[in-house]
């Protein structure tokens, strides 16, 4: 028999024993501000994105890829940060993945041209990928799924803070004496700080095991034909034609590749993402939802602040602020919702609520032109918000609570991966539609084919003809993606109204040391 004896901490909980709501919260509130500067980092950017590309000379395309390229390095190496967590410290990986954002925010502020800034957005993504993984999995190591709803909600107040503080912190640093560099390093002394809590408050236990390894060919498999898919979107349309050799080439290597991965998944001993989890109709419902949630949200807000600086033709902070009522929508649902689950136990019809309100404001949002009534947009915003809310962290809870407290750290990993892919792919996706939908609105209006790749137009230094001209086809073309994107929206509501429901369980999932394992490699320590 394996025995298991942990180090002990004064006050702390021992593996499967409920820690107190002061323990949790201390231990919590370094992850939380470790996930505040994850979600900072993209937020504060955005707003900032249309003046950094314009300095650095890129243009639609490039605006997407520094939006992708963390979006990217987040998706393909969560997978692999989850399954570190299965064998590893999480404490060590959480601190880790803050010291590799640090130094990806340091590189992305010294950036010279967009090339640059793309590259060390990918060293961002790779810590932002850890940080997301492991605040999920840390969450569920340390609190039952009955009681986890209550702090999940904090999860998304403080994902909602860092979204409307991000854009109002970006817009001021760029409209100030620091310009956009500033936004890059405002982020550090965050991290620094998280770095110190957790330190001091995170405690849990590891469980030691040998003879495992990280399937590293099934994640460079994954993250290779994930990546080529995600570079033929982009480029599709503007390179080359949609209908091309290119196409071919490209969509035929990833799929390749795609199904090589699946191969291999299939026959390692410790694979990055398991196939056996989508044997559960749950699982396999609720990583399609965050798909569709990641592709729907990420995919059409990221272009928000082009909408508000150049079809409405605002101030970076100003444009911050436009954002609110979409982010208050965000805050209020995740913190109710996550409140009403720990008192109910319920969760599914939270989950419908939430994908009838994200197609309803995504259809809504579709709507908008250059001149659309703002208290009109800001009530869609509300409703797309709040949908987001109601969904996001919930669809993590429910993949939890189907699984062994072993394969905790590679399901929570799967559906941030497919969340993420989502992400990633909407902007990618998203973004070629909007390049073309700019280019065609502006060959109507008289001022040339446009391209996606041409130069973000500074509308403030625009002759007023050109101007009125320059407005109306990004507030066009903001609505056209909107349009595109509800579909995807109404795709997650039907996932989850075919989910299930499971009684939330109400015991801390701690893994067991497996039965092989001699005594002393099961004995758990304290990191």
């Amino acid at each position: 028999m394996a025995s298991s004896a942990a180090t002990a901490v004064p006050g702390a909980a021992g593996p499967g024993e409920p820690m107190s709501h002061r323990r949790i919260m201390e231990a919590l509130s370094g992850l939380l501000l470790g996930m505040f500067v994850a979600i900072l980092s993209s937020t504060i950017v955005s707003t900032a994105l249309p003046r950094i590309i314009g300095d650095l000379g890129g243009g639609q395309s490039a605006y997407t890829w520094v939006v992708t390229a963390t979006l990217l390095a987040m998706t393909c190496t969560t997978p692999i940060w989850g399954k570190l967590a299965d064998l590893f410290s999480k404490k060590l990986l959480v601190q880790l993945s803050l010291v590799i954002y640090v130094s990806g925010s340091m590189l992305a502020g010294l950036a010279q041209s967009s090339g640059m800034l793309i590259t060390f957005r990918v060293v961002q993504g790779l810590g932002v990928g850890g940080l997301t993984a492991l605040a999920q999995i840390i969450m569920a190591a340390m609190i039952p799924p009955r009681e986890r709803g209550r702090y999940s909600g904090y999860l998304g107040a403080t994902f909602a803070i860092a979204t409307v503080g991000g854009p109002l912190i970006g817009g001021v640093i760029v409209d100030s004496a620091l310009g956009w560099r500033g936004c890059f390093y405002v982020g550090v002394p965050f991290a620094v700080a998280a770095l110190v809590i957790l330190q001091k408050t995170l405690d849990l236990p590891v469980v030691k095991r040998e003879g495992v390894r990280i399937d590293y060919l099934g994640a460079t498999l994954i993250s290779g034909g994930v990546a080529l898919l995600l570079i033929w979107v982009t480029l599709a349309g503007e390179q080359y034609d949609w209908l091309s050799w290119q196409t071919a080439a490209m969509t035929g290597g990833a799929l390749a590749l795609l199904f090589l991965a699946v191969l291999v998944e299939n026959r390692a001993a410790e694979p990055v993402i398991p196939m056996w989890l989508f044997k559960d109709r749950t699982i396999v419902l609720a990583v399609l939802g965050s798909l569709f949630v990641g592709l729907a949200m990420m995919g059409a807000t990221v272009f928000l602040s082009q909408y508000f600086q150049i079809a409405r033709g605002k101030s970076p902070t100003v444009s911050g602020l436009m954002t609110m009522p979409m982010v208050l929508g965000l805050a209020a649902t995740s913190t109710v919702v996550g409140r009403r689950i720990t008192a109910t136990g319920r969760w599914k019809r939270y989950l419908v609520g939430g994908g009838v309100a994200l197609t309803a404001g995504l259809v809504l949002m579709g709507t908008t032109r250059y001149d659309t009534n703002l208290v009109l947009l800001g009530a869609s915003m509300f409703l797309l918000g709040a949908g987001v809310g109601a969904l996001q962290q919930n669809l993590v809870l429910a993949v939890q609570n189907a699984v062994p407290a072993r394969e905790l750290g590679a399901a929570s990993s799967t559906v941030a991966f497919f969340r993420s892919l989502g992400g990633a792919i909407g902007v990618s996706i998203l973004g070629a539609v909007m390049a073309h939908r700019v280019a065609g609105y502006l060959a109507d209006g008289g001022l040339g084919t446009g391209s996606g790749g041409g130069g973000i137009p500074d509308v403030r230094h625009l002759p007023p003809g050109v101007r009125e001209t320059v407005e109306s086809a990004y507030g066009h073309a903001i609505g056209d993606i909107f349009l595109v994107a509800a579909p995807f929206g109404l795709m997650t509501l039907l996932a989850v109204m075919l989910i299930r429901e499971q009684p939330l369980q109400t015991a801390k999932q701690v893994a067991p040391a497996p039965a092989e394992q001699t005594d002393a490699v099961a004995a758990p320590t304290r990191a």
